[in-house]
């Protein structure tokens, strides 16, 4: 042995340097599995259990041998050469669109020739979106006798004043909103149609039109809110750009409602995590509210009687970050949500009502949902605390209460994914325009977003329902204007 170099393998640690070495070992193995899958790894969160002989639920049979059915061999007699190959069949164009005919006669038509039909060939066109100007002309009359002039009253306009019309306001906000186009890109397409709009100018419009949709803002809080016992939360990050420290960027957070009910989504800007931000929203509200599992939800102080609802996706993406530390463990449990899910599908394919659901419920995913219980808790006597699979137990255990929660009611849904569907337009966003310019900014684009993941829950068009509304809202009445909303606008 070299002098100087120190023999380690015949050193003797204890029971517990042991332990702590093994689990950093397997925090540093749990943090590189995460780095490959971010890097290199498919962000899909589908799980392919390996057949292993386990019934299926609702045919009977063992997975293994449905496997192996499927691959019996089958000799046929196939009969080669007698059957032309299909021509590709072209996509029909759909009939909605306008149509615009040219005509193109033959060059040479001799005297005495008989049209006797038509060969019709339709090709998709585009172009680019059409900007006008809407001259509004009031003629003015003088009345007999010199006794004044009369002329017609000037129609309402979304921003008093301004040059900007509804359509026109409502393409930028759709663009931005919806399309993830940052204001700078929209005045370079306008560029290149020979319209030159400053930075400012575009500013001003979006601010007034947030302005003027206020009161429906407040209107759609009321029916998210106040109309339901039964909402989901969820909250998501935004930066910002801070005023009183210059060239830093706030950290501000999307506070996320939907109502199942009615399927209108509530976006609420604050500038924290904190609990003062849900608490100050949901003040007055009773029923339950299904989150994932921060400690932020489950420490609310509030007026109201709030029950918790757990999200099961949220549960399973734990052990399916944990398949790289323990498969054996981590793929159990995720055979077992499977089945949950699979009950989920069934229901939803026969169309029963929440009464029947809830009885299906009880019937088929009670006994799964108490065997994922049992098998957990023996297994967190059998794992490291801080190993990915160990933390994946502790955090389904903890919340396990709330989510075999949804079993007893049939309008509750088994997770949160679709309030978390309404996130993704906010994620794309944040890579686009990369943060909001202002608090107040950042409260404007929670309003927008509000409103289209609202529209797009209740199956409308953005861009016809804003145009519609910036024409109506100046002189709509106040006590029918939840008329206006996307789940009631025609």
């Amino acid at each position: 042995m070299i002098t100087g170099v120190k023999n380690i393998q015949n050193e003797v640690v204890s029971k517990a340097e042991y332990d702590k070495l093994l689990q950093e070992y397997q925090s540093l193995k749990t943090q590189l599995s995460e780095l490959q899958r971010m890097i290199f790894g498919s962000r899909s969160e589908r799980f392919v259990p390996v057949t292993d002989g386990q019934i299926d639920l609702f045919t009977g049979t063992a997975l293994s041998e449905q496997a192996k059915v499927q691959k019996q061999e089958i000799s046929y007699t196939r009969t080669v050469g007698t059957k032309k190959k299909q021509k590709p069949i072209r996509t029909e164009i759909p009939s909605h669109l306008p149509r615009v005919e040219e005509v193109i006669e033959p060059s040479e038509i001799e005297p005495g020739s008989k049209k006797i039909g038509e060969e019709i060939t339709e090709i998709l066109e585009y172009n680019p979106a059409n900007i006008y100007v809407r001259r509004i002309i009031r003629p003015k009359y003088a009345k007999p006798k010199n006794t004044g002039v009369v002329i017609a009253p000037m129609p309402s306009l979304p921003i008093p004043r301004s040059n900007a019309g509804a359509g026109m306001l409502a393409q930028i906000a759709v663009s931005k909103f919806i399309d993830h186009l940052p204001f700078y890109r929209q005045i370079q397409i306008f560029k290149r149609q020979r319209l030159n709009i400053s930075p400012s100018t575009i500013g001003g419009w979006f601010n007034a039109t947030c302005t003027l949709l206020e009161p429906l803002y407040d209107t759609l809080e009321r029916h998210v809110l106040h109309n339901s016992e039964y909402l989901q939360a969820d909250e998501s990050p935004i930066g910002v750009q801070d005023s009183h420290k210059k060239g830093s960027l706030h950290q501000g957070y999307m506070w996320l409602f939907r109502n199942p009910e009615n399927s209108l989504v509530l976006f609420v800007y604050n500038k924290g995590r904190s609990r003062e931000a849900p608490e100050k929203v949901l003040e007055n509200f009773t029923g339950t509210l299904q989150t994932d599992g921060y400690k932020v939800y489950q420490a609310l102080n509030t007026k109201g009687d709030i029950t918790l609802l757990g999200c099961m996706a949220h549960a399973r993406r734990y052990f399916e970050k944990a398949l790289d530390n323990d498969k054996s463990r981590s793929e159990h449990v995720l055979k077992q949500i499977q089945r949950l899910y699979a009950i989920e599908r069934n229901a939803k394919e026969r169309e029963i009502n929440h009464n029947m659901l809830k009885r299906y419920r009880q019937i088929y995913a009670l006994p799964v949902i108490n065997e994922i219980e049992i098998r957990l808790k023996e297994m967190s006597f059998e794992v490291l605390p801080k190993s990915a699979i160990g933390k994946a137990i502790a955090y389904t255990l903890n919340i396990y209460p709330n989510l075999k929660r949804y079993i007893e009611d049939g309008k509750y849904e088994i997770d949160n994914n679709n309030i978390e569907n309404a996130v993704r337009p906010l994620a794309l966003g944040r890579k686009n325009y990369l943060f909001a310019g202002s608090h107040q900014s950042a409260q404007h684009a929670a309003m927008m977003y509000s409103f289209f993941a609202s529209c797009k829950a209740n199956n409308v068009n953005p861009f016809i329902w804003l145009n519609d509304i910036l024409n109506r809202l100046p002189e709509y009445k106040a006590n029918k204007i939840e008329e206006l909303l996307p789940h009631n606008w025609m």
